[in-house]
């Protein structure tokens, strides 16, 4: 079905035309009729499936024409903030709807002049919006359409109580939309509250991996995780690369590493001022540079099309961070690949995303590379992980129980190989040279590359 076929108006259908869409993803194909409707939505879908123009046409349709203050969109982080801005922008650009971006980080000034203006669509985080509104120079008065966009990760960052007084500002008589990449069950402590009879639309399973992207496990010794990771980029046909580190000092001593040996490098974390971390997604997503090196700040607020690669430097901590990193790649169903380098100590964390995605996660060994003994940490006793609704941290990585003992690997078939069809392994079975590590327990692991793809 065409997007004209979903009764948006002429003026947005240009916009969505000049702005290179074609079809409607599924996630548009159901929500639209929704939103332009005047119903309450939950609406949840995987990462890079289409989620803002699912909600900007129909509003930008809804709305026709300049007037009030109207919509408010809240976004967690400021990279969401402008991106979704500009999206609105780019779809309103033959109305004369004006939308403006409010988030922290920078002045006050070119912010204060656009409101002062008159804008119809505010896209705000919940800081900055909150000064805004002690001032006075913002009233929700007049909004009749409210929407949360990534609540998952709003409530996750600690919103709720600001998030929930934003919405009490707000008429009563409104449209409420909540869009997410997962609905965990603290959303239902918003929606009892914000939405009435919400419709509720789940594309695709929240907790997977999108099909587009291929994910691989990539085992090594701690020491060696920084030449490997110079080795894939050696090997990889790539057009543009995130690296994931789990803290902001790690990532920023990976960059320094990687400028070292002359690839052009981004930094993307919090402690980086806006200027800097605006700078380094514009250089991203013009090319200036060739990696981005970031912290989960990323995970949700990059859309940039032809990132090829993701490579997991540090396993995320939360299983969900996994889907959300990795998604960044294989997006608006291109393909891409994700690769996680793991040591021993990474036992826990990745047994909990195999269990949170469902399936296991292939083991690929990088052929030509030396790798050295992987040496198994002292068994530690189990212990319960609370916060993990449950499973023991001990070793192994399979789906199961605590680690078998040292030295006992898994003996498995040998798989076909990476995707590139340079030739499966021999098996996946442990080499007691290696310390006795126990695998994942994961089928295909052996001498492909995960190396250069051709299928682009």
């Amino acid at each position: 079905m065409p997007f004209k076929s979903l009764n948006l108006s002429e003026q947005v259908l240009r916009g969505v035309e000049a702005a290179g869409y074609t079809d409607p993803t599924p996630i548009q194909l159901r929500a639209i009729p929704v939103v332009l409707g005047g119903g309450d939505l939950i609406a949840s879908a995987q990462t890079g499936t289409g989620k803002t123009a699912a909600f900007a046409l129909p509003v930008l349709t809804r709305l026709a024409t300049h007037g009030r203050t109207r919509v408010l969109v809240l976004e967690p982080t400021r990279e969401l903030a402008a991106q979704v801005e500009t999206s609105f922008r780019n779809f309103a650009r033959f109305t004369d709807i004006r939308t403006v971006a409010v988030f922290g980080g920078v002045g006050y000034g070119a912010q204060r002049s656009e409101l002062k203006r008159g804008v119809d669509i505010i896209v705000a985080t919940p800081g900055r919006l909150v000064d805004y509104l002690k001032t006075g120079e913002i009233s929700l008065r007049d909004i009749n359409i409210l929407i949360l966009d990534e609540v998952d990760r709003m409530l996750d960052m600690g919103f709720l109580p600001t998030v929930k007084d934003i919405i009490a500002r707000c008429p009563r008589e409104r449209q409420t939309l909540f869009f997410s990449a997962t609905v965990p069950p603290e959303i239902a402590a918003v929606a009892s509250f914000a939405l009435r009879n919400p419709a509720k639309i789940e594309i695709g399973v929240a907790r997977s991996v999108t099909d587009s992207v291929k994910h691989a496990l990539y085992p090594v010794a701690a020491e060696q995780k920084f030449e490997l990771l110079e080795a894939l980029l050696a090997k990889i046909d790539f057009d543009s690369v995130i690296v994931f580190s789990r803290t902001k000092h790690g990532a920023d001593k990976i960059a320094r590493r990687l400028k070292a040996a002359n690839h052009s490098v981004a930094v993307l974390h919090a402690n980086r001022s806006q200027n800097q971390r605006i700078e380094a997604l514009a250089g991203f997503k013009s090319g200036k540079y060739e990696v981005m090196v970031a912290t989960d700040i990323a995970a949700r607020g990059i859309d940039v099309v032809g990132v090829s690669h993701v490579i997991n430097y540090d396993v995320p901590e939360k299983p969900e961070d996994y889907v959300h990193r990795i998604g960044r790649t294989g997006r608006a169903q291109a393909v891409g690949d994700a690769f996680t380098l793991v040591s021993p100590e990474n036992a826990g964390d990745i047994r909990d995303i195999q269990r949170f995605i469902g399936a296991k996660i292939p083991e690929l060994r990088l052929e030509g590379f030396v790798y050295a003994p992987i040496i198994a940490r002292p068994e530690q006793p189990s212990q319960q992980r609370g916060n993990r609704g449950g499973g023991q941290r001990g070793g192994g990585y399979g789906s199961g129980g605590p680690r078998q003992g040292h030295g006992q690997g898994r003996g498995q078939s040998g798989g076909g190989g990476s995707r590139q069809g340079q030739g499966g392994g021999g098996g996946g079975q442990q080499r007691s040279s290696e310390g006795g590590w126990n695998r994942f327990g994961a089928s295909g692991s052996g001498g492909g590359t995960g190396g250069a793809r051709r299928d682009r």
